[in-house]
């Protein structure tokens, strides 16, 4: 055992120096004649090591992927598309006119990853989902070279970053007689990663460079070690680039030589992030619902092309809306081929004067949704484009809804309702692994699903006139429908379809109401006081509840068997109070601050509301500590904040 200890060692070491480094010690052979000694030792003995460099290629492909949830929460990044906007941000960081040190370093254009350690071991990989939970990639992940299996780092530990595949190995990839050229890097290396044979992601050789430690169990670094030190020290491989910046000029020069540079690069980026240096500083900015305050990505301006729109065709949502889509010729744009692009709504088809057989310039808008961003040329078949007057889905009359054109046959319009139901049983909503769209179009032209609570009625014989259905995959069906039925609050209140409701408002209001009845009884004020709510989000919450047809289906719903899991709620001084933090604690770091609240029962808000209940003050205590004064709200110092912590 000690001499195989000794290989992997060894072999991780060269590995790191290899494949991060770039800056290899010996040779290939000499590298190859040492794994083999290694893999006839684990072959002698029965024993594989969980660092081994044996693990990363051999796994059997998986059945699925598993959601996992991540320690802490992955945001994404607020964007900015001019250097006005930019600098604006900048502006809004500084203190007497002075910016804070800010880093610059390259946006990478990939798949983002989060890793687990745990005692020094690669335990778990994970892509990113929504933020908070993720699929399970581990078998994927491992066999990606730059990635350490193993770091000095004996705690628990979560790294972000992000898998790429370089235009060198794509180039190579591409030259293979036995392949199916990719597109794109990007897409090869999120296709690589998503893929249920790990075979298939080594193959295509995939890169990882990491910029930020999501979760670390000691909450500060050791030794005060700054991030990036920490990182590089624990053999993780780190960007190319990085200036550290204390003038705004400084900032845009950086972003300048990024972008004169990106044609240059093997690997594709997409921008530029800057981020304040500081991380107390990076604490008391704090974060909005989706992004921290502290970092800005600048996109790069996306790639035009010109090409013709042909038609247009007009989706019914399952709110009802009639979306426009262009139908456009075949472009070639950033290596994908284009054939479709949004048109939003009518207003913006006249604002733009879009037209069917005119020439546009159509971009992928943040370099992923096809967009026409205005028009080349009007030609002599150039025509208006008029809205229908009538649903094409089911022919019923339609009417504006502010800048939207709705069908006013909603709760009887096929597409609407298919619509609804496939939103219904989406991953992030039920989950019903199965349920497709085809499958449920399916099951509605035979009149057996047309409400929510129908599909939880299905029985094998409802299967016996769909396509494709067998006993085996009608009974996994089943299960699957009957599975679901066991689900949290917030994947309930996504999957119904309240107005303007997505997964992190549903998870807001259960938080705020904790129960069905709490939510459906709340009114237009407490709702409208949620972190990022506001009026229009509080009247789709309670005019979807007033309605009676909405509220019948609920109760069928519930009839059916769908059940809560009771989040576990932690009890302690602050049992049911939402806290606002304001200003610097001397004692601790406002992440800790909201770790004490949040295990004494509580939940910290961001901002100060009605709904509020208690605000922290610290030093230099700003506008939230002017505007809780004046609504009334109780305010304490720190040093009565920490005799309630017992401290």
């Amino acid at each position: 055992m000690d001499r195989m200890r000794e290989l992997i060692e060894k072999l991780n070491y060269h590995a790191y120096r290899y494949y991060v480094l770039d800056d290899p010690v010996i040779s290939d052979g000499e590298y190859d004649k040492l794994y083999d000694e290694l893999c006839a030792l684990e072959k002698a003995t029965g024993v594989i090591m969980p660092d081994s460099p044996t693990v990363r290629v051999g796994d059997k492909p998986l059945s699925k992927f598993e959601q996992v949830k991540h320690r802490g929460r992955l945001f994404s990044l607020d964007k900015c598309q001019s250097k006005e906007e930019m600098l604006a941000w900048l502006n809004k960081l500084s203190t007497d006119g002075k910016m804070p040190l800010c880093s610059v370093e390259y946006k990478f254009d990939g798949l983002t990853i989060n890793l687990t350690y745990e005692n020094g071991v690669l335990t778990r990989a994970a892509t990113r989902g929504d933020g908070e939970t993720g699929e399970d990639v581990t078998a994927q992940v491992r066999t990606i070279k730059s990635v350490p299996l193993a770091i000095p780092y004996k705690g628990v530990l979560e790294v972000q970053g992000e898998g790429i595949m370089t235009l060198s190995a794509l180039a190579a990839y591409n030259s293979r007689g036995d392949v199916t050229p990719l597109k794109n890097a990007r897409n090869g290396v999120a296709g690589a990663i998503r893929n249920l044979d790990p075979k298939v992601t080594a193959d295509r050789k995939l890169d990882m460079v990491c910029y930020n430690v999501n979760y670390i169990e000691d909450k500060n670094f050791p030794d005060g070690k700054s991030m990036l030190a920490f990182l590089r020290e624990n053999n993780f491989k780190l960007s190319s680039y990085c200036r550290y910046c204390s003038t705004p000029a400084q900032v845009i020069a950086a972003l300048d030589e990024i972008e004169a540079a990106r044609d240059s690069l093997d690997f594709l980026i997409d921008g530029a992030v800057v981020k304040v240096d500081n991380t107390a500083m990076r604490e008391e900015l704090g974060y909005t619902q989706k992004f921290p305050r502290w970092a800005m990505a600048f996109k790069f301006a996306a790639q035009e092309a010109t090409t013709t729109v042909r038609d247009v065709i007009w989706q019914v949502s399952r709110t009802g809306k009639l979306n426009p889509l262009a139908v456009l010729d075949p472009v070639d744009l950033a290596g994908v081929t284009v054939s479709r692009a949004t048109l939003s709504n009518i207003s913006e088809i006249r604002r733009k004067d879009i037209r069917i057989g005119s020439r546009v310039f159509i971009r992928r808008s943040n370099d992923v949704i096809p967009e026409i961003t205005g028009v080349a040329q009007h030609t002599e078949n150039s025509r208006e484009i008029v809205p229908p007057t009538h649903c094409p889905a089911c022919g019923a009359p339609v009417v504006m809804d502010g800048v939207f054109i709705k069908c006013t046959n909603t709760r009887a319009c096929a597409n609407a309702i298919v619509s609804a139901l496939s939103h219904f049983c989406s991953r992030d909503a039920m989950d019903i692994e199965g349920l497709s769209d085809k499958t449920l179009e399916l099951l509605y032209g035979l009149g057996k699903v047309k409400a929510f609570h129908q599909i939880y009625a299905l029985k094998e014989e409802d299967f016996d006139e769909v396509e494709g259905f067998k006993d085996k995959r009608t009974a996994n069906l089943l299960a699957a429908i009957e599975k679901s039925k066991q689900t949290t609050l917030t994947r309930f209140l996504y999957a119904i379809g309240i107005p303007n409701i997505g997964k992190k408002s549903a998870g807001q209001l259960e938080d705020a109401f904790r129960t069905l009845e709490g939510v459906m009884n709340a009114g237009r004020e407490e709702l409208a006081a949620l972190d990022d709510f506001g009026e229009i989000m509080a009247e789709g919450v309670r005019a979807y509840f007033d309605d009676e047809h909405n509220k019948a289906e609920i109760e069928a719903l519930l009839r059916a068997g769908v059940v809560f899991a009771e989040k576990q709620v932690k009890t302690g001084v602050f049992s049911g109070m939402r806290v606002v933090l304001t200003g610097a604690l001397a004692s601790m770091k406002r992440g800790k601050a909201k770790e004490e609240i949040e295990e004494r029962g509580g939940s910290v808000a961001e901002s100060v509301s009605k709904t509020v209940d208690l605000v922290v003050a610290g030093e230099d205590a700003g506008s939230k500590l002017s505007k809780a004064e004046k609504l009334g709200i109780r305010v304490m110092g720190e040093e009565e904040f920490l005799r309630l912590l017992g401290k």
